[in-house]
């Protein structure tokens, strides 16, 4: 028996409310990761990898935006406690070999119900939002350069009448603009409150 099964029967032998629980399948093959909101703490079950993890040991929570290419609007939630191993909790599941699944009411709905469970059990994690900062500011260094050069690429196809390329890296590079761009705004790195989810992270 499975964590959510095992812990489902005790909920209901004792004539409880289930507690909170959010499953996804990271991969296709791989097992499902499920994690499940328990007096005792945050239980997860990642594989063969399984443990309760009280409330009070979690140091730091990160959330930031990871598209994928199978699906575009991908969260992702990362824990770090003390004597636990960092848990990541997504919010698209894969269902089959060309789809991954979108599962952003029970994502976000488990986040707010592990933020106010941390908060009232007087735990003070550092929680931070978006990408690292020793990675995001040289790569959006790096994205202003590239859409510099898109840009330029197409000014001088204009101008020597090479229309049809001009058009092609202009398309290019409002594609990468939008995508990029999307990217860069939402993990912007930062912080946070526990009462005042980022809107930008939790779909």
């Amino acid at each position: 028996m499975d964590l959510s099964q095992s812990e489902a029967a005790g909920d209901e032998a004792a004539g409880a409310e289930p507690a909170p629980t959010y499953t996804y399948r990271p991969s296709l093959l791989g097992a499902p990761f499920t994690f499940r909101l328990t007096e005792q703490g945050l239980a997860y079950q990642a594989g063969r990898r399984a443990g309760v993890v009280a409330l009070r040991d979690i140091r730091r929570i990160r959330l930031s935006f990871k598209p994928a290419s199978m699906q575009s609007r991908r969260y992702m939630t990362e824990i770090w406690a003390d004597g636990a191993p960092k848990l990541q909790i997504v919010s698209s599941t894969w269902k089959s070999m060309m789809e991954q699944v979108r599962q952003d009411s029970e994502y976000s709905t488990f986040l707010a119900e592990l933020h106010r469970r941390i908060e009232a059990s007087g735990a003070r994690p550092l929680y931070e939002r978006g990408s690292v900062p020793l990675l995001y500011w040289p790569g959006l260094a790096l994205f202003g350069a590239v859409a510099l050069s898109l840009a330029a690429l197409t000014v001088r196809g204009l101008q020597s009448g090479a229309m049809a390329g001009a058009l092609f890296v202009a398309a290019f590079l409002a594609l990468f603009l939008w995508q990029g761009g999307n990217f860069f705004r939402r993990n912007k790195p930062g912080f946070y409150r526990a009462d005042d989810l980022p809107r930008d992270l939790v779909p």
